[in-house]
């Protein structure tokens, strides 16, 4: 993919600039304090860009005038650009936002009642290959930094008028395979002086890094998802090929340590159904047993087709089948109501325009985005 002339000369007038949306609080009264400046006006800036949308420095009137021509000749603001919106009938709205160096991400809102889930990227593209997934065809480019995740947030709370409700890292790329902007990022999202939201609304989705999920633990309270899809190796080795690195003897004691002293935590454990591959009785028994003791909620969710894939959605009775066989054992069972899939925004649909930098897949070409209004 050719970056656009604009986007390369902006890349190159500001790559010596701090970037402040990839600051955190402390990271911007750090910043304001190495300038000379005492460090609330720091709380300040960081309040002006995240609580109220402002990013430009010369309207930030309480600060000083001196700190302000500072902050103009040595920092900047690469937020995500939108350049394209889809909104679906039931509500659901896709963004397609242009970074600086002219990749591109995807970012989808879920309403719901009163409430709004956002559905953010994490990575441009996903080197993970899980064979369900639509991102995963697109191959993988670069990791987001801190300001590009915080940034599609940013933008849908302007686009939307409030800040969401929950946040879902769900979107492009795996969040555990680009951790510091990651956390970086949802320390922002919980931050009083910027988006308010609780742990409890934000929920990070992973394949399964075990290393990362033990740091996570450490660092944040967040809500854990793994991307299991299958109760035996063999088969999520196919489905999920991350686990031939670390298999479930692995993965299930990270997400048992994970969930360890609170009782009121338990794991989401996201099933993707595919029809006659692992969604019969059988699959349901084992499922059982390798969930035995562990606080989990499981939500079962339709496979959401892609041009290019070889799989089908299981049957709804099936899928129905198979949430009763689980509800029995004692274990909570959902099954996700599929939404935005006429515009490609519903689970594992997200491709973005990624330039290819771990692999090519034959015969696969990117999804054409809609033209901006």
């Amino acid at each position: 993919m050719r970056t656009h002339p604009l986007s390369a000369r902006i890349v190159t007038a500001t790559a010596s600039k701090t970037d402040l949306p990839d600051l955190d609080r402390k990271g911007c009264e750090d910043l304001v304090t190495g300038m000379g400046f005492k460090g609330f006006h720091g709380r300040s800036l960081f309040k002006w860009i995240h609580k109220h949308g402002v990013v430009d420095c010369e309207a930030m009137t309480d600060l000083p005038k001196a700190l302000r021509r500072r902050l103009l000749d040595e920092t900047c603001v690469r937020l995500p650009r939108p350049i394209a919106v889809q909104p679906a009938a039931d509500g659901t709205r896709k963004w397609v936002l242009e970074l600086a160096d002219g990749q591109r991400v995807e970012t989808v809102s879920i309403p719901e009642g009163c409430r709004t889930t956002l559905c953010i990227s994490s990575q441009v593209g996903c080197s993970l290959a899980c064979s369900f997934c639509a991102t995963a065809r697109q191959g993988f480019n670069r990791n987001l930094a801190a300001g590009e995740i915080i940034g599609q947030v940013w933008h849908a709370t302007r686009a939307l008028g409030a800040a969401p409700t929950n946040i879902v890292l769900m979107g492009m790329g795996e969040p555990l395979a680009n951790f510091d902007a990651v956390v970086t990022a949802m320390g922002i999202m919980q931050d009083d002086l910027a988006y308010m939201l609780s742990k409890h609304r934000i929920t990070l989705s992973t394949s399964g890094l075990v290393p990362n999920i033990y740091r996570l633990r450490k660092v944040s309270e967040v809500a854990l998802a793994v991307s299991l899809h299958a109760a035996d190796n063999a088969l999520r080795d196919r489905l999920v090929p991350i686990n031939r690195k670390y298999p479930l003897e692995a993965l299930l004691p990270a997400c048992k340590a994970f969930v360890a002293g609170d009782k009121r935590r338990r794991i989401t454990w996201e099933y993707v159904m595919i029809d006659g591959v692992n969604d019969q009785i059988t699959h349901a028994k084992r499922l059982i047993r390798l969930l035995e003791g562990i606080p989990s909620k499981l939500n079962l969710i339709p496979f959401n087709p892609f041009p290019g894939s070889d799989f089908r959605t299981s049957p709804r009775e099936q899928v129905e089948t198979f949430r009763r066989r689980i509800l029995g054992s004692g274990i909570m069972a959902t099954t996700r109501k599929t939404r935005g899939d006429e515009i490609a925004a519903a689970c594992g649909q997200l491709v973005g325009r990624v330039r290819d930098r771990s692999r090519r897949t034959a015969g696969w070409q990117p999804v054409v985005e809609a033209t901006a209004p």
